[in-house]
């Protein structure tokens, strides 16, 4: 959890972000509070896949990290700005990105306030849940914020095709085949796709890049890989896990022959 903070202060000695590194320090903190957020999500595919039940604990813990960086986030932002409150004040009511960052920080700040375990007790587990299953809408509204900046940068597409298959991997789980190998594989493909065609209609139509250009750039020679590709190796290779739980799965239940 302090990895992202301990990087931006490396980055910063660094000199990496230039003479004046609050640009630098919004952006990164606002994608490491997203990449928490998601890291928070995927707990529950982590646990279900490895039947590593005791994942469980530090969920709650990341959750709140991300909280932190994101309230980082914000003092960085206003740090830039210059402290001027009334320019703020005047952004967060007329910029769509800003108008929707601050619903998720306020949504994130309701949950991270009702993440004691007494709260919980007072609450009770059913209503505590249905409250803090908002933690998808928020998510999504911040991708939204980050899909919103001025600039073009791969993360953003690389975080959203990764929610695209947290949420497509809940849907599995409703039908009971959330460690099933075949439907782990069409959705690393279905996710795949999906942040190819993000990646080309939203530069198309935000930025007036050429969509097919934009789709074209996955398949050509780059340094780096694109973010399309980049979710689906992790597609993959949690579909080489589901593989590997099946099979140990048919390897128990196999009956044993008669001697």
């Amino acid at each position: 959890m302090f990895a992202p903070a301990i990087w931006l202060i490396h980055q910063i000695a660094a000199g990496e972000f230039g003479p004046v590194p609050l640009g630098g320090m919004t952006y990164w903190s606002g994608v490491w509070a997203t990449a928490l957020l998601l890291l928070a999500l995927a707990i529950t595919p982590a646990l279900t896949l490895l039947r590593w039940g005791r994942l469980v604990i530090v969920r709650r813990m990341i959750g709140v990290t991300a909280l932190a960086y994101t309230i980082a986030h914000i003092v960085i932002y206003f740090a830039l700005r210059f402290w001027n409150f009334a320019s703020i004040l005047h952004e967060m009511a007329t910029r769509l990105s800003l108008i929707l960052a601050s619903v998720a920080t306020a949504g994130l700040i309701v949950l991270g306030a009702t993440s004691f375990d007494a709260t919980v007790r007072r609450m009770g587990l059913q209503h505590w849940q249905r409250l803090h299953n908002m933690v998808y809408a928020l998510t999504g509204l911040a991708l939204v914020h980050y899909l919103l900046s001025p600039d073009v940068y791969a993360e953003q597409y690389l975080l959203s095709g990764i929610f695209f298959w947290l949420i497509g991997w809940r849907l599995l789980k409703r039908k009971g085949q959330a460690t099933d190998a075949k439907p782990l594989m069409v959705l690393a493909v279905a996710s795949c796709l999906f942040t190819m065609l993000l990646e080309a209609l939203w530069l198309w139509a935000y930025q007036g890049y050429e969509p097919l250009k934009t789709l074209a750039d996955n398949f050509t020679l780059m340094e780096d890989l694109s973010p399309a590709w980049k979710v689906l190796i992790l597609g993959l290779v949690v579909t080489i896990i589901g593989a590997i739980q099946q099979l140990r799965r048919r390897h128990v239940c196999k009956p044993q022959a008669r001697t």
